[in-house]
């Protein structure tokens, strides 16, 4: 990742680890001599206190064991000398003869030369001054305290050199600088591979959260937090997975309001659309009745013919047209109580067959008259759950239905057959198919496939819309589909217990 914070945290880190090596490097390098020094000025000091003190009492043992101290922790040479005779040494405390020969140089070039090319003043007191030396025959700086001090057993003032050689020092510096350095970068490897670990058990749950907010982007809110930390992160996962369900939530009540005003504003379209049609329909159903109970009517009112046979046919048609007219009104009526649930439905249970054979014997003139053969096949006993008088009208119109549009063989057939739970009841007749694009459509009030044909014989296009309402109050279904020689429409009832028939 181009700007991941685990790289950024781990990168600083290494930065200021980096910078703060860098800065005790130069600190060492620049400065810890100079802090060195200081530290020996006060050495010094304390030195010259007590080297005077105890010269000044004359007691030598005391003399030689805290000069014998001062060598061996500070590694420090004393020298003390007569101030007029340089042969006449008091005392001396040193590592070498060589060392002894090198200060009693180093003291004559002291007092006698003050200005020294290679010598740098430190501290200048009363009665003795610091500074910083280089030696040219030992190649080497020195830290010395040179300067005047009684002397009993003279009964005059000497002269005094203290000597620290700073090599030490610097070889300690040199030393300090290689292993900071050495030390540092591999203190600065492990703690870079440290810190990167540590702030990527750090930086995973934060990741886990961007993917979790990612996938709440697209809406999707089944991805939740399941940290167990009690920090900060652990609150943010929570609060991440609360709001995920509450906008879960809320979208899904907006969704679901959403989707109930679509339906409502199809449904208000639909209602709209439907009662547009509806008006329209019934405008054309009426019409032409109605123009023939009017022209005849004033054609009886005019007296056009007193020939009492064509009285009696204009009064014919016009009752025939009123009854179509009222047939048609009582089966809107019909349809209207169906489709808002106005018709109560009395569920009881019936021998479906013998209902069927029943209505064919009603229709039986009907069947003569269209030369039909009708027959019933299937099972003998049918017991359902249903509310009769309705499945009397579904049946009633499947069979006017097969008569109106019978053609060909003029064969009709009636099949009750066991589909599970349910008894399903076909009527087939031969005739012409209907077109696949009507199919569908057949329910629809007012839907006429042969407009001609239907009018004929005095269809309004409402049975089967009935027929569809019926069956949807029943909660079962209703459907129609073409044979090589026929139509086939069909529709199911609902199983009951034999011991449930009625008496």
């Amino acid at each position: 990742m181009k700007h991941s914070l685990r790289l950024k945290i781990t990168s600083i880190f290494v930065g200021i680890m980096a910078l703060t090596l860098i800065g005790l490097w130069v600190l060492n390098n620049c400065f810890l001599e100079d802090f060195y020094c200081r530290n020996k000025v006060k050495i010094f000091d304390e030195a010259y206190l007590k080297l005077n003190q105890m010269v000044s009492q004359g007691n030598d043992s005391s003399i030689d064991f805290e000069m014998n101290q001062w060598r061996e922790s500070q590694n420090m040479s004393v020298l003390v000398v007569q101030g007029s005779e340089w042969t006449n040494i008091y005392k001396v405390q040193m590592t070498s003869p060589y060392e002894r020969e090198r200060m009693m140089q180093r003291l004559q070039q002291d007092v006698i030369n003050s200005n020294q090319d290679n010598v740098q003043v430190i501290e200048k007191r009363d009665s003795y001054t610091i500074q910083k030396v280089f030696d040219d025959n030992t190649q080497t700086h020195y830290m010395e305290c040179f300067g005047f001090i009684p002397v009993i057993e003279w009964n005059s003032s000497g002269l005094f050199l203290m000597s620290i050689p700073l090599s030490t020092i610097q070889d300690s510096v040199k030393l300090a600088n290689e292993f900071l350095i050495n030390i540092g970068i591999v203190a600065l490897v492990i703690s870079t591979v440290a810190m990167y670990m540590a702030v990527w058990s750090l930086t995973k749950p934060i990741l886990v959260l961007s993917h979790i907010s990612e996938r709440m982007t697209a809406l999707d809110f089944s991805a939740k937090y399941e940290g167990n930390d009690n920090n900060e992160i652990g609150i943010l996962g929570n609060s991440m997975n609360a709001m995920s369900e509450k906008l879960e939530r809320t979208i899904r009540e907006l969704q679901s309001a959403n989707a109930q005003l679509k339906k409502d504003i199809e449904e208000k379209i639909q209602i709209d659309d439907m009662r547009k049609e509806f008006l329209s329909n019934v405008s054309h159903e009426l019409k032409t009745p109605i123009a023939l109970i009017q022209g005849y009517a004033e054609g009886l009112k005019e007296g056009i013919s007193d020939d009492p046979e064509s009285m009696d046919f204009y009064c014919e048609v016009i009752m025939d047209e009123a009854d179509k007219m009222n047939k048609m009104v009582r089966k809107l009526l019909t349809l209207n109580h169906l489709e808002f649930g106005q018709d109560e439905v009395v569920m009881e249970a019936f021998d479906v067959v013998e209902l069927i054979k029943s209505i064919v014997n009603s229709a039986n003139i009907m069947v003569q008259q269209k030369e039909a053969d009708i027959s019933i096949g299937g099972m003998s006993m049918a017991i359902v759950m249903a509310d009769e008088f309705k499945v009397e009208e579904v049946v009633t119109n499947y069979v006017s239905n097969a008569l109106n549009h019978l053609d060909y063989a003029r064969k009709i057939k009636i099949f009750v057959e066991d589909i599970g739970p349910d008894i399903q009841i076909s009527v087939f007749n031969t005739g012409d198919p209907i077109p696949e694009e009507d199919l569908e459509k057949v329910w629809i009030k007012f839907y006429k496939v042969d407009k001609a044909r239907t009018r004929a014989y005095g269809g309004s296009g409402i049975g089967l819309s009935i027929v569809k309402a019926i069956m949807d109050s029943f909660h079962q279904k209703c459907g129609v589909y073409n044979r090589p020689d026929g139509v086939v429409f069909w529709f199911t009832l609902k199983k009951a217990q034999r011991e449930e028939k009625k008496d």
